[in-house]
């Protein structure tokens, strides 16, 4: 790895919020200061093994696939040379897409990253570009964790999150597999596996995930259907305590993955910095011209 680069990475890890598009910005415009840019096969190509999306959206790969038909891969794709052919770091909806398009070639970046790197930066530019389901996120977050040693705080901070936003994301991983299955594949939404991750009877879990699909509940609906059985005590007393518009609040938390207040007719949303700020104008759609 070049010096710049691994200065590069290491900044990406160290600053306050790690920025994956900063970062790739930075390998971008090195390759094109050194015209290390090349043309890789596809079949040459492999996924990340680090990869944490598992479950890649059709309809946006084909919207992205006749985008590359038309007009290109804009931007390349960062690879690591493997035994066999190229294991990909970033940029494997650009590949998958363009498999889609009929090219058999890419535009490529070739880097030597560590495996503890790859699966770092594959993380992030999931989290951070990509909309991964509750479970992918909660996978992600259980292994940059692990393998950077940090804390549910210091994660919260480099990836731009509320502390709670974590917690809760992070609590999804103690559901029953099969109603993780049903979060991964958009079955049930995260604040129905919120509201289920806070029994503790997993064929309760179970039972309450089925019915959500069955009679197609709303959180809410869940939420007075756990009161209304007396599911558990703590369900309970939690339901008790949430105030009129508490549900709105956590819908909202866990949308914008910040702290959010609404009283006295006013909705109060934190942010951390002028990217944390941006962040949520994007999740909002929300367009300031300048």
């Amino acid at each position: 790895m070049s010096k710049a680069l691994g200065k590069g990475l290491e900044q990406l890890f160290n600053e306050d919020v790690a920025s994956f598009e900063e970062f790739e910005n930075r390998v971008i415009e090195e390759a094109k200061n050194n015209d290390s840019i090349v043309q890789i096969s596809l079949s040459e190509l492999r996924a990340n093994p680090y990869q944490p999306r598992k479950n890649f959206d059709e309809e946006a790969l084909n919207e992205l696939a006749a985008s590359i038909k038309e007009h290109g891969v804009f931007q390349p794709i960062i690879v690591k040379k493997s035994v066999k052919g190229y294991e990909i770091i970033a940029g494997e909806r650009r590949f998958r897409a363009s498999k889609l398009a009929g090219l058999t070639t890419i535009p490529a970046i070739i880097k030597d990253f560590s495996d503890e790197e790859m699966m770092q930066i594959a993380l992030l530019e999931n989290l951070q570009r990509e909309n991964l389901t509750a479970i992918e996120e909660a996978k992600a977050y259980k292994s940059i964790i692990e393998s950077m040693n940090i804390t549910q705080d210091e994660l919260a901070k480099k990836v731009g999150k509320s502390r709670s936003h974590i917690t809760n994301i992070l609590g999804l991983l103690k559901l029953p597999t099969s109603v993780q299955d049903m979060v991964l594949f958009n079955k049930i939404s995260m604040g129905h596996a919120r509201v289920l991750s806070k029994l503790d009877d997993a064929e309760k879990q179970e039972e309450l995930a089925q019915k959500v699909l069955d009679e197609d509940l709303s959180v809410r609906n869940l939420e007075s259907l756990i009161y209304d059985n007396n599911t558990t005590k703590k369900a309970k007393a939690k339901i008790q305590d949430d105030s009129e518009y508490k549900y709105i609040e956590n819908y909202l938390k866990e949308k914008l993955g910040t702290t959010v207040k609404i009283s006295n007719n006013k909705i109060n949303i934190k942010f951390s910095s002028v990217h944390d700020l941006n962040r949520i104008l994007e999740i909002m759609n929300i367009n300031i011209d300048e």
